[in-house]
């Protein structure tokens, strides 16, 4: 999905942020109040959460493909070594 538009609305209790792609396809991301007093704040703490979720949902939920990935998206996990490293 390449991004083609976006939707902020503010609703009871917090805000709706929508992304559009240019297929149609959607996501939407609720922010509560207390984490964004503005459209401005919303939004950044709806692009946070989507690269959460996107370093959550790749590959499965298994291990990074190689070292950038592991050490740029956030995928550490504990038992296993980070950046190939042997002791």
């Amino acid at each position: 999905m390449d991004l083609a538009d976006m939707r902020i609305e503010h609703e009871a209790g917090g805000w709706k942020i929508d992304f559009i792609g240019d297929d149609g396809d959607a996501v939407s991301v609720r922010v509560a109040d207390e984490h964004a007093v503005s459209a401005d704040e919303a939004l950044e703490r709806a692009k946070a959460v989507m690269v959460q979720l996107t370093a959550f949902g790749t590959r499965g939920g298994g291990r990074s493909v190689n070292t950038y990935d592991a050490a740029s998206n956030g995928n550490f996990d504990d038992d296993l070594p980070l950046l190939d490293t042997q002791h």
